[in-house]
């Protein structure tokens, strides 16, 4: 498509609890400092505790609740770090790396046996606790730094206080501990230094994450393995093992996986572990499947079943993209009369009722049922919904694309018609920024996540996007989706665009810049039909009618001022495919976004001769080779085509069509 939960890993070994005198041997129980001031310096001085708050750095997703507690703490060459319950290798790491990027040259890792009281002078160093806050002492210290032990803990939340010289990180799992240390990650705002802050947080949804759903060309091993570490870097939980063209999902489904095969999904498995993100198995039978026929029934839940023996427990029926204007089997037609809506609800109630009942139900480690069914893109009743709104098992989750396959919009009282007429809080199958059909052609969607509506958690059970057949690219949406539904109350789309383009530049603002400009050629949101629901680039687009009007009626001076505004804005888009290829880190993303960055190259440069032109004929009244110039790099920008075997459908690339190919065009006549 389109063609269109609580998360539970297994329990970490319990760390023996460091008591609250060791806690305050380490100096980390001291009473916690009156809010103080300014961002430090690289040196730090002594904390001022009359200095006044600053503005905590941006956290994407956007915490439910965070504060400034004073100044930025100094790190030190020498931090330590005590673990109490809960903490796996994972958040572990993600809190070294964090402490290693604020300066810290050493992290001495403490646990309950090797605590002892620390000497006098090494109490002004820094400390990190961190936690399940369920372990005494790390309840002690959250407590003692300012911060709340919560009575009802929500599912994978955290709390986090950096003050004075003390940084508590407790999660209410081990979710929590994780996404804590995450967080922290985000709260480094010099090379000694991290910001003092108080985060009370947790996701408005349970699910959240992408489906790998699109035709076309399958991500690669490598691609899965990557979006998988990126899935836990923003707090995204769950990933759908479905493409549509993995003949073991969907055409030959009951034939087992080659030994290679299954090895790799093994490996997506223990990755998918390793970063907190659930890696649900998706399997298609609708194009073959006979319904009531038991074998059938049995070897849907052994290809399953093969796959939970390699680790996974979250699991997926997917019924889309069929048709139920006939049956694969005379028996179905037997069992359940004509094909129709309302029998084909009932076939599919009995297939999922067996699998949720017969298989998901007998492994007490596995997830309940998700279902994808034929009917996935309205509101509207009917025969087929109703028999499986009264029959459907209630612990299976239905997933639901939107008004539409492509939705313009979503909006609460769209997800709540939803909700209503499947009798359960449906699951979004977001279909962005998916480019595999006709619409698409040769574009990439990296708009901001938009348009749908704060309070959708109120109606969804989570939200999963469909991405590009360009992993990489697909960062940006995906970026978006998670932060939206770890907290859509407070979700700001540009905000957070602006933070995916900075992690994609790994913090280098001119690669942001030049990211972000890039993001603004592959604005454009198409849906099935000819109504688009993001424009294409709206700022180089707002950039030219300023200048269109200034030029028109303007004077000299004007026109002089409009050229040197425009020029500028023109020199960063010329020069962004370089400055990219030059701060990305992702060999993925230049990769995959190669012949994009090659048009706009062209498309920038074409720009550039245009302006010339128009410079030359301000102060000459030619500029003509100027123009003759512009218009064979546009010719030249135009002729890109997209990677062959990677995308469907194949055609030229698309740059801010309609937006600047139009200006180049139409300058010389100015």
């Amino acid at each position: 498509m389109p063609e269109s939960h609580p998360y539970c890993l297994p329990r970490v070994p319990r760390l023996p609890l460091l008591g609250a005198a060791a806690l305050l041997a380490f100096g980390t129980l001291a009473a916690p400092a009156q809010a103080a001031g300014q961002s430090s310096a690289v040196a730090a001085p002594p904390v001022s505790r009359a200095a006044r708050p600053t503005a905590p750095p941006v956290v994407t997703p956007t915490p439910q609740h965070m504060e400034s507690t004073g100044r930025d703490l100094r790190v030190p060459d020498r931090v330590r770090l005590v673990l109490g319950d809960g903490v796996d290798t994972a958040s572990v790491e993600v809190v070294k790396k964090a402490l290693a990027s604020a300066g810290a040259g050493r992290v001495d890792t403490v646990e309950a046996q090797d605590a002892s009281p620390a000497p006098r002078a090494r109490r002004a160093e820094l400390t990190v606790v961190a936690g399940s806050v369920e372990d005494p002492a790390v309840a002690e210290a959250l407590r003692a730094s300012g911060g709340t032990v919560p009575d009802a803990p929500v599912a994978e939340g955290y709390s986090l206080v950096s003050r004075d010289d003390t940084v508590v990180l407790a999660g209410n799992d081990g979710d929590g501990v994780y996404y804590a240390a995450q967080t922290l990650r985000q709260l480094v705002t010099g090379k000694h230094s991290i910001a003092a802050v108080s985060v009370t947080d947790h996701p408005a949804m349970p699910l959240r994450g992408s489906i790998e759903g699109f035709y076309g060309a399958p991500w690669s091993h490598a691609d899965r393995l990557d979006q998988l570490a990126f899935y836990g870097d923003i707090k995204a939980n769950t990933y759908i093992y479905t493409p549509k063209d993995d003949a073991y999902l969907r055409e030959e489904w009951r034939a087992p996986y080659p030994a290679d095969e299954l090895a790799d999904l093994r490996e997506l498995i223990e990755q998918a572990t390793a970063h907190h993100v659930d890696f649900t198995y998706a399997l298609s039978p609708g194009l073959s499947v006979c319904y009531s026929d038991p074998a059938d029934v049995n070897a849907l839940k052994a290809k399953l079943g093969t796959l939970y023996d390699q680790g996974a427990r979250s699991f997926y029926v997917a019924l889309d993209d069929i048709s139920y204007t006939r049956w694969n089997c005379d028996a179905d037609e037997e069992k359940y009369g004509a094909p129709g809506r309302g029998s084909a609800g009932q076939a599919q109630a009995d297939l999922l009722n067996a699998v949720q009942h017969d298989f998901i139900d007998t492994r007490p480690d596995a997830e309940p049922l998700q279902f994808v069914p034929t009917e996935y893109s309205d509101t509207s009743d009917s025969a087929y919904k109703s028999v499986l709104r009264a029959q459907l098992d209630p612990k299976v989750v239905v997933q639901w694309t939107g008004t539409d396959v492509v939705p313009p919009s979503i909006s609460v009282a769209d997800a709540e018609a939803a909700s209503t007429v499947w009798g359960r809080k449906v699951f979004l199958w977001d279909n962005y920024p998916v480019n595999d059909y006709g619409q698409t052609t040769g574009r990439l969607l990296m708009a901001p996540y938009d348009k749908r509506e704060a309070g959708l958690h109120k109606a969804l059970s989570g939200i999963v996007l469909n991405p590009m057949n360009q992993a990489a690219a697909s960062k940006v949406a995906l970026f978006g989706g998670a932060s939206f539904a770890w907290n859509d109350e407070d979700y700001d789309p540009g905000r957070t665009w602006r933070a995916a383009a900075r992690y994609l530049a790994d913090g280098d603002p001119a690669t942001t810049r030049a990211l972000l400009a890039f993001f603004g050629t592959q604005h454009l949101a198409p849906t099935f039909g000819d109504t688009d629901w993001q424009p294409q680039a709206p700022e180089l687009g707002a950039r030219l009618a300023d200048f269109t009007e200034a030029w028109a009626g303007g004077d000299r001076a004007r026109r002089q001022a409009a050229l040197r505004e425009l020029g500028a804005y023109a020199e960063v888009l010329a020069g962004a495919p370089a400055q990219i290829r030059a701060g990305v880190r992702d060999p993925a993303f230049l990769a995959q976004t190669k012949p994009w960055l090659d048009a706009l190259d062209a498309w920038g440069s074409s720009l550039e001769a245009t302006l010339d032109g128009l410079r030359t004929r301000l102060h000459s009244g030619s500029g003509e080779s100027d123009f003759a110039e512009a218009a064979e790099l546009a010719k030249r920008a135009a002729a890109y085509t997209t990677i062959p075997g990677t995308t469907r459908p194949q055609g030229t690339i698309k740059v801010a069509d309609g937006v600047l190919d139009t200006f180049i065009e139409q300058a010389p006549t100015m």
